[in-house]
C-alpha cells in the first residue's frame, strides 16, 4: 500500500498523552535521558545525546533537544508507531498537528500530586489584563498564545531532521528520513549558483520547516525601565537589573558569576558565555556595583555563604541556594505584573545592545565583543532606530504636516494682482 492510500488520521480529535519524561540525571556523562512510559531509557535518543555531547553541545542544548524528541515520541506512542518505522506521512501529520492544535496544558506539581487531570485542574490565577496571544497595551508585544509558536515548530523540525539524519548515517534508523529537505534543495547543494559579491540566499532547510518572520530587537524605553527598576523590592534585584542593562550579558550568563568575578575597582564582572563556555570579563556601570555592594552587605548580615568560589547571586530565603534562571524570571515577572507589562529578561540584553550600538563613539566591533556575537551582521541589527523612536518621528511628521496646512499662504510677489491669483488658485489665496 502506498503512503497516500492510508486513511487520513483524525488529527482534530487527537490528544497528545503525557507519558514518558525527560529526566535530569546529574551525571556529566549523560546529563539527560528520555524515559518511556515504563521508565526504560530510550536507546536511540541516548545515542543521539552522546553525539550532541561529542560535538560540544552544552547540557542546556541537550535538554532543549530532548523536549522536542519527547514530544515526537509521545506522538508515536499515541499512534503505536515505532520510531524507525515512521514515514513522511507521520512526520507531515505531526507537523500539521503542531501548527493547528493547542499546546497541552501543563499541570502544576501540586495539582498533579492531588490527582487532578488537565480537564479537572483549577485554572491558575493570573494578573494579565490581556488574553493570551494578544499584544500588550504597554509594550506592544504579544503574550504567549495557546498555539505552538513558529520558533518552537521550526526548532522541533530541525531537531527531528538532524536526529534521523544521525541514525541514517549510522545505519541504525530508517532508510529514508521522515523529515526531508526542501524540494528546492534536493540533489543540489545550498547556493550552488551563487554569484560572487552577492549576498547568500536564506533557503529553507527542511520541507516542513515553517518560515520564521524577521523580528527587530525590542528595547525597553528609558521611562519604562525606570518604572521597572522602581517596582523592584530588593537590592539584589536592583543589582541584577543594573548589570543586565549595562553589560548586555544574557540572563543565564550573568547567573554564572562567582563572588571572585565582581571586580568593583576595575568595574568588571566575569561571566561564562552560553555557547562557547568561555570566561569573559565585561565592563559594567558604576551604579551596578553600588547596588551590588548594598546587596552583598545585606546578604552577609543574613548569613548567605561567603567565599570567592561560591556563586555571586543567591536566593533571599533559607535554605540558601544559588539563584537560578527560573527564580530570576519570576522576580522580573512580579515587577511586570505591577506595571501591566510583559517585558522579558532578554529585552534587557536588547536594551543594552541598542544603547551601545547607537553610541557614535562606540565602534561596532567593540559592541560585537561585548555581546559575544560570532558575526558582525548580528550586531548590526541594533543599528536601526527602535519601533518607539520611529513612531515618535512619524507622529512629529504628521504634526508638522498639519501645521503647514494651517499656515496662511505667502503673499504674491510684487507686480501680481491678488484678485487674479484668487481667480486662478481659489479662495486659499
Amino acid at each position: 500500500m502506498f503512503e497516500t492510500d492510508r486513511p487520513e488520521r483524525d488529527l482534530e480529535r487527537f490528544f497528545l498523552p503525557e507519558i514518558g519524561k525527560l529526566q535530569e540525571t546529574g551525571n556529566p556523562w549523560g546529563p539527560y535521558q528520555l524515559l518511556d512510559p515504563n521508565g526504560v531509557v530510550v536507546e536511540p535518543v541516548r545515542a543521539y545525546f552522546a553525539e550532541l555531547q561529542a560535538v560540544d553541545s552544552p547540557a542546556t542544548a541537550i535538554r532543549s533537544y530532548g523536549m522536542d524528541l519527547l514530544r515526537w515520541w509521545r506522538f508515536l506512542w499515541a499512534l503505536d508507531v515505532e520510531w524507525n518505522h515512521a514515514t513522511r506521512v507521520d512526520a507531515r501529520d505531526f507537523t500539521r498537528w503542531m501548527r493547528i492544535a493547542d499546546k497541552p496544558q501543563r499541570l502544576h506539581w501540586r495539582h498533579r500530586k492531588a490527582g487532578y487531570t488537565a480537564e479537572t485542574a483549577p485554572k491558575p490565577k493570573t494578573s494579565r489584563k490581556t488574553a493570551p496571544g494578544t499584544p500588550n497595551a504597554i509594550t506592544g508585544k504579544a503574550s504567549p498564545g495557546p498555539k505552538y509558536s513558529v520558533k518552537t515548530r521550526a526548532h522541533c523540525e530541525t531537531v527531528l531532521r538532524t536526529f534521523y539524519a544521525f541514525h541514517l548515517e549510522e545505519g541504525t534508523g530508517p532508510i529514508i528520513n521522515p523529515f526531508p529537505l526542501d524540494r528546492s534543495r534536493r540533489g543540489d547543494r545550498a547556493n550552488a549558483h551563487h554569484e560572487p559579491g552577492q549576498p547568500f540566499r536564506q533557503e529553507r532547510a527542511g520541507r516542513y520547516r515553517p518560515k520564521i518572520p524577521k523580528r527587530t530587537p525590542r528595547r525597553i524605553p528609558d521611562e519604562m525601565f525606570n518604572a521597572l527598576f522602581a517596582a523592584l523590592r530588593h537590592n539584589r534585584d536592583r543589582a541584577l537589573l543594573a548589570f543586565w542593562v549595562s553589560n548586555g550579558a544574557r540572563a543565564e550568563e550573568q547567573l554564572t558569576s562567582r563572588q571572585r568575578d565582581a571586580l568593583a575597582g576595575q568595574q568588571l564582572l566575569g561571566i561564562v558565555r552560553k555557547g562557547t563556555r568561555a570566561y569573559q570579563q565585561l565592563p559594567c556601570s558604576t551604579d551596578a556595583f553600588v547596588w551590588l555592594r548594598l546587596y552583598q552587605e545585606e546578604a552577609r548580615r543574613a548569613g548567605v555563604p561567603v567565599g570567592p568560589n561560591l556563586p555571586l547571586w543567591w536566593a533571599l530565603r533559607r535554605p540558601w541556594r544559588p539563584l537560578g534562571y527560573d527564580a530570576a524570571r519570576a522576580m522580573f515577572n512580579r515587577a511586570n505584573d505591577l506595571l501591566g507589562s510583559n517585558w522579558t529578561l532578554h529585552d534587557l540584553r536588547h536594551t543594552a545592545s541598542y544603547r551601545l550600538a547607537r553610541d557614535p563613539k562606540m565602534p561596532l566591533t567593540d559592541v560585537q565583543w561585548v555581546l559575544g556575537h560570532a558575526h558582525l551582521t548580528t550586531t548590526q541589527l541594533y543599528l536601526p532606530a527602535s519601533q518607539d523612536e520611529v513612531i515618535e518621528r512619524v507622529r512629529a511628521h504628521h504634526v508638522r504636516q498639519a501645521q503647514q496646512r494651517e499656515r496662511p499662504p505667502a503673499p504674491p510677489a510684487p507686480g501680481y494682482n491678488p484678485d487674479s491669483m484668487k481667480n486662478l488658485f481659489g479662495s486659499s489665496w
